[in-house]
């Protein structure tokens, strides 16, 4: 059985994290969450002096019903110039179940036991 709810994980660059949520809300979501990371790639080896830096990513967890899933990938996509190199990458995950997130999925919906 499909999953109602999705989770959207949106990786970008420092910075870009308030952009994601702002964009997220635009298209339907209610909220998340945004976490500080590191990342490495090929796109993303920099030096200053010799010395190596570790590029600080802001990782954006977005909770959601599925049918808003496809726009707020898409808002995301488009804003956040995710197509280019470097710029940071979005996927979703189908969600089995959610408790205590009425204020983020609806009160009539949330942290039903499906």
């Amino acid at each position: 059985m499909d999953s109602e709810i999705s989770l959207i994980v949106t990786i970008v660059a420092k910075g870009w994290g308030d952009t994601v949520m702002d964009v997220s809300i635009n298209a339907g979501a209610n909220g998340g969450t945004i976490l500080l990371g590191r990342g490495r790639g090929i796109h993303e080896r920099q030096k200053i002096l010799g010395i190596n830096i570790e590029p600080e990513k802001e990782i954006v967890f977005t909770v959601t019903y599925k049918n808003n899933s496809a726009a707020i990938l898409k808002a995301i996509l488009q804003e956040c110039k995710l197509e280019k190199p470097g710029k940071g990458l979005a996927f979703v995950i189908p969600i089995e179940k959610v408790v205590g997130a009425s204020h983020i999925l609806g009160e009539s919906q949330g942290g039903k036991d499906g």
